[in-house]
């Protein structure tokens, strides 16, 4: 079908941009010089943009320094962005000019397209609302970009990856409640070792995820300073001197958040320190999400050749070639997330030490690595639980079969009869294939009763008893 334009104009010139675009030139020039990968900023960071636009009309309209229907125009059109029903004009690729300043004008331009619109006007004509002068008025690429990615970053942990967090938390301190009356072997170096109890060991992986969900929860806060008004350098040049704390307080009021100015506005401006904490705290919730999966991929081997402690949910078939195998294949997804998570955050790492003098200019790749780690740990982890971890069952008989035949009980031993013939008792043991308690018993090492007392697996588990 033969695509209808219309004549769109910027600083450098005119431009051909699709009829029906609520974009203009700038993005259009966005579109031409960068086709690249096809990916996009996310959905939260578009709606962070609208939120910022909303902020700011708000304030300048309440100072007076923009006209009340103009800015009522650009507050509904905002809010359209915030709710999504744009989010088909955000066109640029993740991989585009430095700082963002493209996307920040494709916010700008569709914004004050829609305005213009509601306003009575029509697409393409900037004579009621201009996307610089009005819908982009006291602000700079280098402060909304940045701070579009406190916004998005601080909403995303705050109101998915916490939440997540805490529905697989509380899982699995359902499990290790439920399991804590099953005794079995405990693993140290892929070996057997002292008998503990299925419970304590699922709620080791709990107390994990309660640790990274505190300390994200902290590094957060740090997320809620945001430099809007500090502009291109941090100075605030062309905004009303009351300009930054209206326009702050609005995006509070927006989205609920205790969003407050920064300690140091050039501070700010320069570095992404905050960001780059928050990702190394992602990546640490990945790296021990990523040994959990790895624990339950290994008591979940088998069935028959395997460890076959835990049985998870068969959810789809597992073998192209060999009928009737499943594998656990929520918890490989879920390792393939946490590399990827390790990935982002190296690139949120090396972005971040990419800045120079007033400014990053990787903010667009920095926004789209953090937001992605952040989406992807959390609809795992949903999935992850929903698939997975809700039908997590344990095989009681194989578990405490294994911690019987285990040698390493034979460690309780060592008050009884020492050290050395203890290991003499393990050896034999294993190499005769029999249990610890067969030994000391043939070899008449300790009377029934006090083999008994030395032996009792569940005091094992709770020596302090």
């Amino acid at each position: 079908m033969e695509q209808n334009y219309r004549v769109s104009k910027d600083s450098l010139g005119e431009v051909r941009v699709p009829e029906e675009a609520l974009w203009g030139a700038q993005t259009q020039r966005a579109i031409d010089n960068f086709p690249i990968s096809g990916l996009r900023l996310p959905r939260r960071f578009i709606r962070a943009q609208g939120i910022i636009k909303w902020a700011a009309a708000k304030a300048n309209g309440k100072l007076g320094e923009l006209d009340p229907k103009v800015a009522d125009a650009i507050m509904q059109a905002a809010d359209e962005v915030i709710d999504g029903r744009w989010d088909s004009q955000f066109v640029v690729d993740v991989y585009q000019a430095g700082a963002g300043t493209s996307q920040n004008m494709n916010a700008n331009e569709v914004i004050a397209n829609r305005a213009q619109e509601i306003l009575g006007g029509k697409r393409g004509d900037v004579s009621l609302v201009h996307p610089n002068d009005h819908v982009n008025m006291a602000q700079s690429t280098n402060d909304t970009i940045h701070v579009a990615i406190h916004i998005a970053g601080a909403e995303a942990v705050v109101h998915d990856l916490i939440p997540a967090i805490e529905t697989v938390e509380r899982e699995l301190k359902k499990k290790a409640e439920q399991w804590m009356d099953i005794v079995k072997s405990g693993r140290t170096h892929l070996q057997d070792a002292v008998p503990m109890r299925l419970g304590q060991e699922v709620g080791g992986w709990a107390g994990a995820l309660t640790y990274w969900r505190e300390s994200l929860a902290e590094s957060v806060k740090k997320l809620y300073a945001i430099g809007l008004g500090g502009n291109a350098v941090g100075t605030g040049i062309n905004a009303h001197p009351d300009y930054k704390r209206e326009a702050v307080a609005a995006v509070g009021e927006k989205t609920s958040l205790p969003f407050a100015l920064p300690a140091n506005m050039f501070t700010f401006i320069q570095n992404m320190d905050a960001v780059l904490e928050v990702s190394g705290q992602v990546r640490g919730l990945a790296t021990a999400v990523g040994k959990i999966m790895n624990d339950i991929r290994l008591l979940s081997s088998g069935p028959r050749t395997g460890l076959a402690e835990l049985k998870l949910p068969a959810v789809q078939p597992g073998s192209s070639i060999m009928p009737g195998k499943v594998n656990p294949v929520m918890a490989e997804m879920m390792n393939m997330i946490c590399y990827q998570v390790i990935g982002c955050d190296a690139t949120v790492q090396a972005a971040v030490s990419g800045a120079q003098l007033e400014l990053n200019v990787m903010m667009p790749v920095v926004a789209f690595n953090l937001l992605h780690e952040i989406q992807i740990l959390s609809t795992g982890l949903l999935a992850f639980h929903r698939q997975a971890l809700e039908g997590l069952e344990a095989d009681r008989e194989r578990v405490t079969g294994y911690v019987e035949m285990s040698t390493a009980i034979a460690t309780a031993l060592n008050p009884y009869i020492g050290y050395d013939r203890a290991a003499v008792v393990a050896k034999t043991a294993y190499a005769e294939g029999k249990t610890v308690r067969q030994v000391v018993r043939e070899q008449g090492l300790l009377d029934e009763a006090t083999l008994n007392e030395a032996l009792d697996l569940e005091r094992m588990t709770h020596p302090e008893q």
